[in-house]
């Protein structure tokens, strides 16, 4: 039983009471609170960071909009140690007082360098800076596109090296800002329009030195794509040369200052006219001594007995000539008489052997037919009495008849008859 009757307060009445007093108290407005990020939520469609902040003993709900969120250089992460500033306030649906959080920064590294590191990473991880996707520099290009302030040393110090190291090639000059908010987009611009107009050989961006903050333009995550993604090589030329940006990674080239990056860019006049001067002096000895040489051997040639009297080696060709001639000639009659003797024995030879040569010493040649062949014989069984044979002699021929065949031993003639019998 309540003791005391009062007026009851609606839930509304009392959260929309409570959150009136929590934003009236000063001390509440521009607090600045540190404490580690856990529960970390980014919802991507609106752009709000919803995360809470905890120590030992408590913990904070927070959040932080679209509006604020966007002017973040690095991203909230759980476990990260923060410092938010922003006021203290009650969400009514809910009826849990929050923090909503106008900034944020790293407690301990600044926002920058934390920034730096993360985005260094990240970029890292996908291969922008991978030193295969390096292309080198034009030896000797003809176009030198200038990224840079119109209004800064640097581009009068570039200019002047480019005149003089070598004037032969034209500057393209994209003037852009290089610090501010509209700087990152312009950067990222003249990229894009030098490449869609294939403007230029190698292209030189950077500006003078100054703070992290002044050089911040070149650290965004943009224009790393941009000079990464870039046909014409990029040579990044940032501030002096302890700085180094995003920028330089992502470059083809990166130079420690603009006065370097024009020295690097194109070659020396002086140096190359050196060197052709160096080689012409070289080609020139060369040529002498060449010279020198074929004069040494012409001369040697000119006095000698062939060039200063030609007929008499006409005389000496021709002589040595007729002594091959004669040789020659011995040597086929020698061949000849060679072999005519050889055929002369085997003549001889051929004749002893002949039956013609037997026939001429008085002899015969006794042949018969029989069955259509001629047969030679050679004995008297050869022959039977009244048989019919030809003696052959060395000028003609004879027709016979076997009178009597007389066999000097017992046998028979061809025909089978015994010796008594022919």
């Amino acid at each position: 039983m309540l003791t005391e009757i009062r007026t009851p307060l609606t839930v509304t009445q009392l959260t929309v009471y409570l959150k009136a007093r929590l934003e009236e108290d000063p001390r509440l407005n521009g607090v600045l609170v540190s404490g580690e990020i856990s529960n970390f939520t980014n919802h991507y469609k609106s752009g709000h960071l919803y995360f809470s902040l905890k120590d030992e003993r408590a913990v904070l709900r927070a959040v932080m909009f679209a509006r604020n969120a966007s002017r973040l250089r690095f991203v909230p992460k759980d476990g990260m140690r923060v410092l938010a500033r922003g006021r203290i306030s009650l969400y009514e649906a809910s009826g849990q007082y929050q923090l909503y959080v106008d900034e944020l920064q790293p407690d301990g590294l600044g926002a920058l360098s934390l920034a730096f590191e993360q985005l260094k990473e990240k970029l890292r991880k996908e291969g922008l800076f991978a030193s295969e996707r390096k292309r080198p520099l034009p030896p000797f290009p003809e176009r030198v596109g200038i990224i840079t302030s119109p209004t800064g040393a640097a581009v009068h110090d570039m200019l002047t090296i480019l005149a003089r190291r070598w004037p032969v090639a034209q500057v393209v000059f994209c003037p852009v800002q290089v610090q501010g908010e509209a700087a990152a987009p312009q950067l990222v611009e003249a990229l894009r329009r030098m490449n869609e107009q294939e403007a230029a050989d190698v292209i030189l961006i950077g500006r003078g030195g100054g703070s992290l903050e002044d050089l911040w333009a070149f650290n965004e995550e943009s224009i790393a794509r941009a000079v990464a993604a870039s046909r014409i090589p990029v040579v990044s030329a940032v501030g002096h040369e302890t700085d180094v940006t995003i920028c330089d990674f992502a470059a083809d080239l990166r130079a420690p200052t603009p006065s370097a990056a024009a020295e690097l860019a194109v070659p020396d006049r002086a140096e190359w006219m050196a060197a052709l001067q160096a080689q012409r002096g070289r080609m020139a000895s060369l040529m002498q001594s060449r010279t020198a040489a074929l004069q040494q051997r012409l001369d040697l040639l000119t006095a000698s007995r062939t060039l200063r009297e030609p007929l008499s080696m006409t005389q000496n060709r021709a002589a040595e000539l007729e002594l091959l001639r004669e040789r020659m000639h011995r040597a086929q009659k020698t061949l000849l008489d060679r072999k005519e003797s050889r055929a002369a024995e085997l003549t001889g030879k051929l004749h002893a052997l002949s039956p013609l040569s037997v026939l001429a010493r008085g002899y015969a040649l006794a042949e018969k037919e029989r069955e259509g062949d001629t047969t030679r014989i050679s004995s008297a069984a050869g022959l039977c009495s009244g048989e019919i044979f030809t003696l052959r002699f060395t000028d003609g021929k004879a027709i016979c008849r076997a009178e009597s065949v007389a066999l000097d031993e017992e046998g028979e003639c061809a025909h089978g008859c015994k010796k008594d019998d022919v």
